[in-house]
């Protein structure tokens, strides 16, 4: 299985989402070998990808989404995607309506708290909801220590769905689920 790819160009005030492809690995995977990328970007213990594992990532989930790659001045920075919801607390939070998920990573360390986070977001939303007809897109899962990514998406008008405790000992002391819904 390869990525499966689409024809989406999205772009926004600074950056550009183009499809994610098959000649992307090499940025991926500095990307997915950056502990302190995925410090942030993982739950707890993950400090490294392989190569297999990374490909059976990202093949599988662009079978239900479009995956981007972002771009600033024709030059990769992260990686985004816009998913169809698929976990089941949220699916049967919200049984009658069309969720989505996104998900994102900013790679270059030296481009974090600059925006590209909730510009990304933004592009896809507006996506999701005027050429997917989506009901409702979330962001799932945003640990509490990582500020800027809860940041980023309640900056473009997501609101707090649901507060997750997590165990003791984890990175994470609790988790959040945002939702923003078409109006």
């Amino acid at each position: 299985m390869e990525i499966k790819t689409h024809t989406v160009t999205l772009r926004g005030e600074r950056m550009v989402l183009r499809p994610l492809t098959e000649q992307d690995w090499e940025t991926l995977l500095r990307w997915n070998n950056d502990p302190e990328v995925l410090y942030f970007a993982e739950g707890d213990d993950v400090s490294s990808h392989s190569l297999e594992d990374m490909q059976g990532i990202y093949r599988g989930v662009s079978q239900n989404a479009f995956c981007f790659m972002a771009e600033l001045d024709g030059c990769p920075v992260g990686e985004c995607w816009l998913q169809r919801m698929n976990l089941d607390r949220i699916l049967q939070k919200y049984p009658d309506l069309d969720c989505r998920r996104i998900d994102l990573m900013i790679g270059e360390k030296n481009r974090w708290g600059k925006g590209l986070g909730t510009e990304m977001i933004r592009l896809l939303t507006d996506f999701a909801f005027t050429h997917e007809r989506a009901d409702a897109v979330f962001g799932c899962d945003i640990a509490d220590y990582n500020p800027r990514s809860l940041r980023a998406f309640l900056t473009n008008g997501y609101q707090l769905d649901v507060t997750t405790p997590q165990p003791p000992g984890g990175k994470a002391r609790c988790c959040y689920d945002v939702v923003i819904r078409r109006h």
